[in-house]
This record gives C-alpha cells, structure tokens and sequence, in this order.
C-alpha cells in the first residue's frame, strides 16, 4: 500500500511538497493513512460512496472529481488500465507541480511507469510491499492529454465510461434478468447497484410503472446511467445499496450485485444486497436477482423471503425470483 512507500519516497527519497497549495489524492484505499500528506491541505478524491464517505467521516476533504488547480497530485492505480490512463491525464491537466503515482504490481504499475519514463523524467521508483511509488515534475499539462478518455457511446447505443462495470458491453447475466422479468412489475421499483442503468431502462419501457429508483455506489456510473436513462420516472441516487432506504416501500426490487470487493471474491457482500432488498419492499414485495451459476446465496434468500424460486439459469448463471421479506421481530 501506499503507506509503505510514500514516507520512504518523502524521508531522504527526494520527494518534496511544494511549500504552498492543495494536494489532491485521488482513489485512495479507505484504510489508508498517508502519512506526510499535511491533512489541512489534502483534498481526497473518490467516486466510490462508501470510500468517500469513509475518508468525509475521519475529518478529510472530499470531492468527487478533480475540479480545480493544486500544487500536486498523487494517483492511486485504479486496476483497468484505462481508467489508471484517465485518471492520471485528468491529474496532469490540473495539478501544477509534482505528479505521484503510486500502485501494486498487480493493478499494473510496472506498465504505467513503463509508459510514463517515455514521456517525462521519472523520480523513483521506490519499491516495497510489492508496488511502487514514483513522481514527476508536471511540466507540460498536455502530456497526457491522450489518456484523457471519458463518458462514451458505446456501439450498443449506451454511455459508458473507463472504470464503470460492463464498460465494453452489456453484461450477459443482467441481459439475461432483463429477458426474463415479467410485465407486470409493480408501480415502484428499485435497481440496487443499477450501474450504468441497462437493468433500469428495460424495465422502464413498462408504462404503468410510476418511479424506478437507480442507486448506484460508483459517480460515474450513475452520470452514465443518468445519460443512458433519459425517463421522467428515473430517480438516480449516488449511494451505497446495503444501506440506502427510499423514501417509500418498493414493490419489486431487480439487480445483478456485484461479488467482489477489489479483486478478492466476497459472497458477503452479494448477501448484504439481498438484506438490503427485503429491507426497502413492501410486505408482499418482491426480488428478481442473477447471480453466479457458483456463488452460494441461496442459504440467504430462504433466510430472508418466505417463497423463493429458480426463475431460470443457464451453464454460467441463475435467476431467483423471492417475495415476501421476512421481518425481525423488535
């Protein structure tokens, strides 16, 4: 992690803040503790609602993009190439003095100093637990200006952007929930960690439904799903799924949640949806969810919902329909 490097790269490794002016310290890991970054002139940069609101509640300044000039900058990789690309342009474009990026091996930070060194003198690298921390004088805010690569249309028709899940193309398990969801689906309808809105807009093209509220934890993701879902009816919400509340019962909550935290697998977090959904429905209310043919979560739904049904599968994925919450008695 960071932690490791940067007091290396500060302490005698010839890294040095300028004297004046903001830093901006983008995606950082919400366990981090950046030691030598003066906190009164650190602003934290995060897209991600649970990270964001992690660093907002230890006193940091936060933001969701970068917004103004600083004096530096530190990147922290994001693992898709892409999106490390973007984020370092955008970080280029901005901060007028040193430039840092920091990452693991496996987020790819070997590629990226590789690419960086042909376009600007690199300080560093400083090499510990197993990633690297190195630095340039931003001299040039045009130097990358390549790699800057935001929102776009994709062939299918839908706005996606570096970063965000399915970037490339329509996910094939949420392609197939959208095929086997039925007509009539209740007048309120909530898509937990709605991403760049595909569910939301099949299930839009029902009229008699009043409000689909799209909650999505990931910024940038929703602005894509804001441009994708172009309906009266949408209510976007930047926010964390497992603890969201709307601001009255739902009927009929559908979602693909997501399984992993970073690149580890964490079934728990897929559970923690399917709480969360019987959480906001109403007492007769019900969920249509895909998941992984392998991930075990139907332990969970017969926990939670009274009736639970295979709605449909294929060799990679399964479909469950559950209704009835089950409520805790106080």
């Amino acid at each position: 992690m960071i932690d490791a490097r940067l007091p290396l790269a500060l302490d005698g490794g010839g890294l040095v803040w300028p004297e004046h002016g903001p830093i901006a310290i983008i995606q950082p890991n919400a366990e981090a503790s950046l030691p030598g970054v003066p906190r009164d002139r650190a602003q934290i940069i995060h897209g991600f609602k649970p990270t964001h609101d992690a660093w907002q509640a230890r006193g940091y300044d936060c933001t969701v993009g970068i917004d103004k000039t600083y004096a530096a900058a530190i990147v922290c990789l994001p693992r898709a190439k892409t999106e490390a690309r973007a984020l370092l342009a955008s970080s280029v474009a901005h901060a007028s003095g040193i430039v840092v990026i920091d990452g693991q091996k496996t987020d790819g930070v070997d590629s990226v100093l590789k690419d960086v060194r042909k376009r600007v003198q690199v300080h560093g690298p400083v090499s510990k637990a197993h990633g690297k921390l190195f630095w340039f004088e931003n001299r040039d805010p045009e130097a990358f200006r390549d790699w800057d690569v935001g929102p776009a249309l994709t062939q299918g028709g839908f706005w996606t952007a570096p970063g965000v899940f399915s970037a490339d193309a329509v996910d094939p398990a949420s392609a197939l929930l959208a095929s086997a969801l039925p007509e009539k689906l209740g007048k309120r309808i909530a898509d937990l960690g709605a991403g760049w809105g595909y569910l939301s807009a099949h299930v839009l093209t029902r009229s008699d439904i009043d409000a689909v509220h799209l909650v999505e934890a990931n910024h940038m993701a929703l602005e894509c799903a804001r441009r994708n879902v172009a309906d009266g009816r949408a209510r976007f919400h930047w926010a964390d799924a497992t603890s969201w509340s709307p601001p009255e019962p739902i009927d009929t909550v559908v979602m693909n949640p997501p399984f992993h935290t970073g690149r580890a697998a964490d079934p728990d977090l897929g559970r923690a949806f399917m709480q969360s959904a019987a959480r906001v429905l109403h007492p007769q209310g019900q969920l249509w969810m895909v998941a992984n043919r392998h991930l075990p979560y139907e332990s969970t739904l017969r926990a939670t919902f009274a009736h639970v049904t295979e709605a449909g599968a294929d060799t990679r994925f399964k479909l469950f329909r559950a209704s009835r919450p089950l409520r805790k008695r106080a």
